[in-house]
C-alpha cells in the first residue's frame, strides 16, 4: 500500500548525503585513482552505480510504503483453535485495545505517537524515512541498510577486480589522495582536498553507524523480533527473574532459517530486491506453537 510523503528535513539530508557520496566517489576517487574511462574505472563506476541505485530504490520504497494499517473492524477471535497466541496487557490480562485508535491491536502491532495510529508489526519510527518501519516495509528497510553499508564501504575500500594481491588493494579515498599529491605537488587542487576531507568526515562515522545498525537488525531478523519486542522481552525476563516465574521465550522464534525467510521471503533470488509479495495480512504470524502442533505425536 502506498502512502503520501510530506517534506522532511532528515529525508532531504539523506538524499543530499547520498548524492554527495555518489558523485565524489565517481568523479573524484575513482577518476583520480583509475581514470574514469579506463577499463578498471568503468567497471568500478558501473558497480558502484548499481549499488547506489539499489540503495536509493529500496530507500524510496521504504518511504512510500505504508508499514501496515490495522483494519477498523479488526477483532481477535479468542475461540480460534488455530491461533493459540493472543497478546494481552501486562496489567489486568485483557486483550490489547488501543484507546486512541478505538480498536483492538493485532499481535505485534503498536501505536505510533508520530504517525498517530497503530502499525502492524511495528519495529520503530524512523525520522530518516519520515515513516514507521513495520510489517509491509521492514524488508525493504533492511535491504536498504545492507546496500547503504556496501556503498559506504565501497567508497572507502575497493579491491581491483583484475588483481587479487594486496599490492593492488585499492583504498579509494586515501589512495587517490596519495596518488594526486605525488602526481604534481605544485598543482593547485584545493577543491579535491576539500572533497577528501568532507568525504572522510562523512563516510567514516556513517559507515560505523550503519554497520552497527545492520548488525542489530541481522540479530533481530535471526531471532524474529522487532526492536520493540526485544525491549519488551528484556523487561519480561527481568520481571520473571524478579518474581520467580517462568522464563520468557519468544513465541515467534521459528529457528534462524525460518526466521530469515519470514522476513526476506522463500526465494533467495528476491532477498536483495524491494519485493514483499511473500507477506501476509500482518494480522497473524506463525509461532513456535504452530510448528509444535504440526509435528505428529508418536504413540
Amino acid at each position: 500500500m502506498a502512502r503520501g510523503c510530506r517534506f522532511s528535513l532528515p529525508v532531504t539530508a539523506v538524499a543530499t548525503a547520498a548524492a554527495y557520496v555518489y558523485f565524489s566517489t565517481l568523479l573524484v576517487f575513482i577518476d583520480q585513482w583509475f581514470g574514469l574511462w579506463t577499463s578498471p574505472g568503468v567497471m568500478n563506476a558501473v558497480g558502484f552505480t548499481a549499488v547506489t541505485l539499489m540503495c536509493l530504490s529500496n530507500y524510496a520504497v521504504a518511504i512510500f510504503t505504508d508499514p501496515g494499517r490495522v483494519p477498523s473492524a479488526f477483532a481477535p477471535d479468542i475461540e480460534d483453535s488455530g491461533n493459540p497466541i493472543h497478546e494481552i496487557k501486562r496489567k489486568g490480562g485483557d486483550l490489547r485495545y488501543c484507546q486512541k485508535c478505538s480498536h483492538y491491536k493485532p499481535p505485534r502491532a503498536h501505536h505510533c505517537r508520530v504517525c498517530r495510529r497503530c502499525v502492524l508489526r511495528m519495529d520503530h519510527h524512523c525520522i530518516w524515512m519520515n515513516n514507521c518501519v513495520g510489517h509491509a516495509n521492514y524488508k525493504v528497510f533492511f535491504v536498504f541498510v545492507v546496500y547503504a553499508v556496501i556503498a559506504c564501504i565501497y567508497s572507502l575500500v575497493r579491491l581491483n577486480p583484475f588483481w587479487l594481491s594486496s599490492r593492488y588493494s585499492i583504498v579509494l579515498m586515501v589512495g587517490s589522495l596519495t596518488f594526486d599529491s605525488q602526481k604534481d605537488e605544485d598543482q593547485s587542487d584545493s577543491s579535491f582536498r576539500t572533497v577528501y576531507v568532507i568525504s572522510g568526515l562523512l563516510l567514516v562515522p556513517l559507515s560505523i553507524a550503519l554497520s552497527i545498525l545492520l548488525g542489530w537488525h541481522i540479530y533481530l531478523v535471526l531471532q524474529n523480533k522487532t526492536t520493540i519486542e526485544y525491549y519488551e522481552g528484556v523487561r519480561a525476563m527481568w520481571l520473571a527473574e524478579k518474581g520467580g516465574g517462568d522464563v520468557y521465550s519468544n513465541p515467534y522464534d521459528l529457528g534462524a532459517y525460518e526466521n530469515l525467510i519470514a522476513v526476506l521471503g522463500p526465494n533467495v533470488l528476491y532477498w536483495i530486491c524491494p519485493t514483499s509479495s511473500h507477506l501476509g495480512s500482518g494480522l497473524r504470524f506463525r509461532t513456535a506453537y504452530d510448528k509444535t502442533a504440526s509435528i505428529p505425536t508418536s504413540k
